[in-house]
């Protein structure tokens, strides 16, 4: 993947997150994908191992339902052979990084993520400012 085309994808994917545009932001992700996260786990339970496209979609719906107030601020880019790395801030002030793997990447970042990963760099309770009912 280019640096461009990272770029490219990661101010399209902030702008999709930050306008809670969730049937946009599914469109870079394939059938089958597989992501991780920890909030995935204190949101939903489980090991945090979200499998295919509609769990994706019923993870980050109900993640949007309880931080109403979610925004993302791009921190920095970083690519990888297939792989791109979107580094940033949400709106409580933490600092995570998406790592997306793109399948059938050819260069031009024309590939599907096939897998992501949230990853957090404060350890605390809540990373992603969960709202608690």
């Amino acid at each position: 993947m280019r640096h461009e085309d990272a770029r490219a994808f990661a101010d399209r994917w902030v702008r999709a997150w930050n306008a809670h545009d969730l049937d946009t932001l599914l469109e870079h992700f394939a059938d089958d994908v597989v992501f991780t996260s920890p909030v995935a786990a204190r949101l939903l339970g489980g090991d945090g191992v979200i499998r295919g496209k509609e769990a994706l979609r019923a993870y980050w719906t109900e993640g949007l339902a309880r931080i109403p107030d979610l925004r993302f601020e791009v921190l920095g880019v970083y690519v990888g052979v297939g792989t791109l790395v979107i580094n940033y801030r949400n709106q409580v002030g933490g600092v995570v990084n998406e790592v997306l793997t793109f399948g059938g990447d050819t260069g031009d970042g024309g590939g599907l993520v096939t897998h992501g990963h949230g990853t957090y760099l404060d350890d605390g309770d809540n990373q992603a400012g969960l709202r608690v009912d």
